[in-house]
C-alpha cells in the first residue's frame, strides 16, 4: 500500500511539469524588485503624454525663449505707408485790417452827434466775399445797425466798410467791436485786428457846444458846362456847423475812394455853406452808377456818406 502511494505522487509530480510547459510564459519585467511596478506604470504614461504632445502647441521652456511653433509660418499684415500731407497756407475767409479811414481812435465828438466810422479791410483769403456782411461783436454799439451788408470784394482786393453812429448821451469814452461774417454764418478771423478777430471805433464824447463841429451835410446834383464840356455832373455839398471854425475836408469818389486834396472852408458862426465838385465824366460813361461824398477831417474825422448819380457829360 505504501509502495503505490509513491509511485502516484511520482506520477501527478511529472504530470504537472508536462502540462506546465504547454501555459504561455509572462513577459517578464525588465527591473526586478519591490518597486519594478511602479516602474511600468511611469513608462506608460510618459509614452501617453508624448503621444499627445504633438497636438499641443509648444510650450515655454522654464528660464528659455518662448518656444515657436513651426508648423503654421506666422503672417503679418503690412502697415499702410504713411505720406506727409501738404499744410494749407491760405483760408477761404480770411481777413486783414488796413487801416482806419474815419475817425480814428480817441476822436472827440459832441453827444448825440451822428457819425459813420470807415475801416479799410483787405480780403487775404481765397474767396470772394460776396453776399457777406458787417455785425456787431460787442462793447458799445452806438445806435449802429446789428448787420449791414459789405461790398463784393475778391481775394487781394481792398475794401471800405462803414456803418452810421450816434455818438452817446453822456460823457466818457465809449468802445464797440465788429466783425465780417459769410453767408454761412463764419466770423472771419482779421490779421491785425483785435484779438485776431475784430476791429473797432474808440471815441471820446464830449458835452454838446464845448467842440465845434460839423453837424450836417446835404447833396444836391446839377450840371454844368464849359467850351469842351457839356452837361457834367456837378455835386453841391451844403455843410452846416454847430458854431465858428474852420472845417477841413476831401471830396471822395468811387473811383477814388481815399479822397483827394485837402480842402478848407471857414465859419464866422453856425450856420450852412455850399461846396461844389465838377467832374469831367466822360460820356461813355453814362448810364453807369457812380457816388462822390465828402470825408470831414477836421473837426469830425467822419464820412458823411455820398450821393448816388448815373450822369456823365454829353459831350465830349
Amino acid at each position: 500500500m505504501r509502495r503505490i502511494n509513491r509511485f502516484s505522487l511520482a506520477f501527478s509530480v511529472l504530470l504537472m511539469a508536462a502540462l506546465a510547459c504547454n501555459f504561455p510564459q509572462p513577459t517578464p519585467i525588465p527591473s526586478e524588485g519591490p518597486n519594478a511596478a511602479f516602474t511600468a506604470a511611469a513608462q506608460t504614461v510618459s509614452a501617453q503624454l508624448t503621444q499627445s504632445a504633438g497636438n499641443q502647441l509648444p510650450t515655454s521652456t522654464p528660464g528659455g525663449p518662448p518656444a515657436t511653433n513651426t508648423s503654421v509660418p506666422p503672417t503679418f499684415t503690412p502697415l499702410p505707408t504713411i505720406t506727409n500731407q501738404p499744410t494749407p497756407t491760405t483760408e477761404c475767409d480770411k481777413a486783414q485790417f488796413v487801416s482806419d479811414v474815419t475817425v480814428p481812435d480817441g476822436t472827440s465828438i459832441v453827444a448825440g452827434q451822428d457819425f459813420t466810422k470807415t475801416w479799410r479791410i483787405k480780403n487775404i483769403g481765397t474767396c470772394t466775399w460776396a453776399g457777406y456782411s458787417l455785425v456787431f461783436d460787442s462793447g458799445d454799439s452806438m445806435g449802429g445797425v446789428s448787420s449791414s451788408a459789405i461790398a463784393n470784394t475778391p481775394p487781394g482786393g481792398t475794401v471800405d466798410i462803414s456803418i452810421d453812429l450816434t455818438a452817446p448821451a453822456t460823457v466818457g469814452n465809449y468802445r464797440g467791436y465788429w466783425r465780417i461774417r459769410s453767408t454761412s454764418g463764419y466770423l472771419l478771423p482779421v490779421i491785425n485786428g483785435y484779438q485776431v478777430k475784430s476791429f473797432y471805433v474808440d471815441i471820446k464824447v464830449v458835452s454838446g457846444g464845448s467842440t465845434f463841429a460839423v453837424t450836417n451835410i446835404n447833396y444836391i446834383l446839377t450840371t454844368w458846362s464849359d467850351a469842351g464840356h457839356t452837361n457834367c455832373p456837378r455835386v453841391i455839398a451844403q455843410i452846416t456847423v454847430n458854431g465858428a471854425g474852420t472845417v477841413s475836408f476831401k471830396w471822395t469818389r468811387a473811383d477814388t475812394p481815399a479822397g483827394g486834396a485837402t480842402q478848407t472852408v471857414t465859419f464866422a458862426a453856425a450856420g450852412t455853406k455850399n461846396v461844389r465838385y465838377d467832374w469831367a465824366r466822360g460820356s461813355v460813361w453814362a448810364g453807369t452808377p457812380t457816388w462822390v461824398g465828402i470825408y470831414v477831417l477836421d473837426p469830425n474825422n467822419q464820412n458823411f456818406g455820398h450821393l448816388v448819380f448815373n450822369e456823365a457829360c454829353t459831350v465830349p
